[in-house]
Order: C-alpha cells, then structure tokens, then sequence
C-alpha cells in the first residue's frame, strides 16, 4: 500500500474573532476547494502550482500567495516533493473594519504578490503573534496592541495595492487625545479600534495618520512612554523590578532589553550612575 504524502501542518489563534493562522509543510496535492475567508501567506520554501481566477499560477520561495473568500482554488507541489508555507485567514468583516470599507466591495487581484514591503509586514506579523502565544495572561495584555498594528498594516497595505478598493485617503484628525490616552493607559492601553473610534477613522487610517504625525506608530510611541517612566523611576530610587512592572513591562529582561535598544545603556547602568551621583 501507498504511503500517504509528508504532511505536517499547525493551526494558530489570535487575539481576535475571525482571524487565524497556519503554518504547513506539505507533499499533498489540494484538491479544488475554497475558504469563506480572505488568506494571505508566505511561500517559505519550495514551489507550487495551483489554480485561481486567473488560470493556473506558479509561486515560489519569497512569494506571497492570496485567495478571497469564496475563491475556488487547489494546490500541488512544483519541482520538488514539496513545500512549506504560513498564512493568515481573516473574515470579510475583519478586513472592512481595519481600513473602513463595505466588506463586500473588496476583492483581491492577484494570487501570488511580489511586494517586499507587504511580505516584510505579514513576517512582522507572524513574529508578533507567535510571540503573544506564548506570552504570560499579562505579557499578552501589553503586545496586543503591537498585533493588532501589524494586522492593520497587512490589510491596510494589502487593500491598498492589491485589491479593487480605491487607495485609502489621507484622512485628517487630531491625534493628540490619541497620544493622551495612550499616555493615561500605559498599564493596559487601549486597542487600536479603540483609538480609532475617538477619532472617526478606520483602524488603518489612524495608525497611518498617528505615525505621520509622531514618527511612529502608536505601539512603539507607547514603548518609548514606557521606558522614559522606567528611567524615571529608577532615578528617584525604585528597584528594576518594581520599575519594570510600574512602566508596563512583562519583567525585569522585558524592561532590560527595550531600555538598552533605547538609551544603550542597561537599566542597572542607570540605577549605579544615578545612586553615585
């Protein structure tokens, strides 16, 4: 009897309803079939064939592949026994409410991009959540922010170059009640639908807006908020680990090595300079 193909695949969650991961090394041939949801992913390695709307298509190694709901499509390996790749599914609704749109109107153009700077966001991304998967409760709390910009710069990104929407307008608004509560909640600060719904623009439009104006996105500026109170606390005498979890971090090596990439100098370094003044 016929051994069945090599097939090893793992299904991820996320912190939101409607989106989900996978990450596949496969020989098995797809048959036809198709998902009620968009999928994006990373061909990491190897090579297939498979058919869309368009025909047949080959992707390779580097590629990204996409599909849209609804979308018939099926999938075999090229010039090789197999290949591996990551995606991430997200329901139409997801993808309406990141960038604004009437989820129906938006259908994607291409089954396999070549878009370094879309590939470089969905690895951010896949990086992000592997990371809060295996956080602590707390952990999780504070990156989940940092998720969800990653996720609204794929769809963001994704919508604007490779779909049939109309590219995003630059939206105005004010940002710095975005940046005041982002200071007042470094603890457990609030979602990006969160900061969008102050300010009337979708999820996409206020990252975009908020970087422009700050030179970066919500989540880094927040970091950065975090680690000028951990240096503040440190000064007028609290021990790295009360100001690690004063300042918002997961722990003490959390704090160490955002503080470092920050000032390059360890928060112990501060704590000596400042206790010999």
């Amino acid at each position: 009897m016929k051994a069945p193909p090599d097939h090893r695949s793992q299904v991820f969650g996320t912190p939101w309803e409607g989106v989900h991961g996978t990450a596949i090394e496969s020989a098995r041939h797809y048959g036809r079939h198709w998902h009620s949801t968009y999928g994006l992913g990373l061909l990491e390695q190897g090579a297939q064939r498979s058919a869309s709307g368009r025909g047949k298509v080959d992707a390779y190694a580097g590629d990204l592949i996409a599909t849209n709901p609804g979308e018939v499509h099926d999938g075999m390996p090229l010039g090789g026994p197999s290949r591996r790749w990551r995606m991430v599914y997200f329901d139409a609704d997801v993808m309406a409410a990141m960038n604004g749109d009437v989820a129906a109107d938006v259908a994607l153009t291409r089954p396999v991009i070549q878009d370094a700077r879309l590939g470089d966001m969905l690895c951010r991304l896949f990086t992000r959540l592997d990371d809060w998967r295996t956080a602590s409760p707390d952990a999780r709390r504070i990156e989940l922010l940092a998720c969800e910009e990653s996720l609204a710069e794929v769809c963001g990104l994704l919508r604007d170059s490779h779909s049939t929407a109309t590219p995003s307008r630059e939206a105005a608004a004010d940002m710095k009640q975005v940046r005041d509560r982002l200071a007042d909640e470094l603890l457990a600060p609030p979602t990006l639908a969160e900061l969008a719904a102050m300010t009337g623009l979708s999820t996409y439009q206020v990252l975009r807006r908020f970087e422009k104006t700050y030179g970066v996105p919500p989540h880094a500026w927040l970091v950065l908020q975090r680690t000028e109170r951990a240096r503040h606390l440190i000064r007028h005498g609290a021990d790295l680990a009360e100001a690690a979890a004063a300042s918002g971090f997961s722990d003490q090596s959390h704090m160490t090595r955002i503080f470092t990439r920050q000032f390059g100098f360890t928060p112990g370094a501060w704590q000596r300079a400042e206790r010999s003044a």
